[in-house]
């Protein structure tokens, strides 16, 4: 009996250490600075997160938190060097749709595990997707579309970005989802594809709101549908895709920061109470960028992001759309 009390209080002290450890170490975090991982190349909306929230928590934790842009095979070696850092805070990610959920059915050996390997600081951007049509497209609805498609399949072409894009993701659900087949024309980027979308080269095109929203206002283009749970407020007469017929098509292609598993929760707590005190500067600039500031609760982020790993699991299998 002695031993066995002697054994619990030795067991009870080193818990207790262990707590008060971690305790100290998250107060005092971060005592140098602190790296976040973009995992794709200067510009565009993740390495813009990235910097925006760099900023905000160089001012808010008393360290440089700095940028490094580590792209290549498809947010793969970047998101993979963050899954192998140390826990303990350092380096964190970037993360969204794409590396995040995407690779998971692109790949069948991915290098990482999306949910394993990492926990959710906070998702803090979103942005929706439009489909958009020539002006000299005779047909003005998704249904008039979907209704030529599947009457004469093939005589209708969808661009994309390259294959595993989400434009090209997206093109593939919309066609199993209606029962049509498209023909497939790939583009270096939106900026390659929009002038032949113009000119009316190709029949549809389904881009980010933010790229997509300069031509339809201007009326280079014709939107059909918003690819979220409600209209855009730039683009009011444009429907969201279940208004147009089509169910099971609302995306947030949200973006946010991740850390590896097993960071310690004071850290994670640390982080997210420094990201939540900073929304009110983030959010103007997140419209500044055609999308919008996300809140989601920091106890339903792990929830969601399984939820959205489901999901589009399932959906890539069913388009057959593989990269390796």
């Amino acid at each position: 009996m002695k031993l066995a009390r002697r054994f619990l209080m030795f067991a009870s002290i080193i818990l207790t250490a262990c707590a008060l450890s971690s305790t100290a170490f998250a107060q005092s975090y971060p005592t140098r600075p602190v790296k976040i991982i973009v995992p794709v190349g200067p510009a565009g909306s993740y390495d813009i997160v990235g910097r925006l929230l760099a900023d905000q928590l160089t001012r808010r934790l008393g360290q440089t938190v700095l940028v490094e842009n580590r792209p290549g095979a498809g947010a793969i070696i970047g998101t993979q060097a963050v899954a192998t850092s140390p826990p303990d805070g350092y380096t964190l990610l970037i993360g969204g749709l794409a590396n995040m959920v995407f690779n998971a059915g692109l790949y069948k050996n991915l290098p990482y595990d999306p949910l394993a390997d990492f926990v959710p600081v906070a998702l803090v951007f979103n942005i929706s997707y439009t489909l958009v049509a020539p002006n000299t497209l005779s047909y003005g609805s998704v249904q008039q579309i979907i209704a030529a498609a599947q009457k004469n399949p093939g005589s209708l072409s969808v661009a994309n970005v390259g294959n595993g894009s989400g434009q090209h993701i997206f093109g593939a659900v919309f066609q199993k989802l209606t029962g049509t087949k498209l023909v497939e024309v790939s583009y270096r980027g939106s900026a390659a594809a929009f002038p032949d979308v113009i000119a009316g080269r190709v029949d549809l095109f389904f881009d980010s709101t933010p790229a997509a929203l300069p031509y339809v206002k201007s009326g280079q283009v014709k939107g059909l549908a918003v690819l979220a749970a409600s209209r855009h407020p730039q683009m009011p007469d444009v429907p969201t895709m279940t208004e147009a017929g089509v169910k099971g098509l609302e995306i947030d292609s949200w973006i946010g920061l991740f850390a590896p598993a097993k960071t310690p929760p004071e850290v994670i707590a640390r982080l997210q109470q420094e990201i939540a005190q900073a929304s009110g500067d983030l959010k103007p600039r997140f419209e500044g960028q055609g999308g919008e500031l996300m809140t989601i609760p920091p106890e339903r982020l792990k929830g969601f992001v399984a939820a959205e790993h489901a999901r589009w699991l399932k959906l890539i299998q069913e388009t057959g759309i593989r990269l390796d």
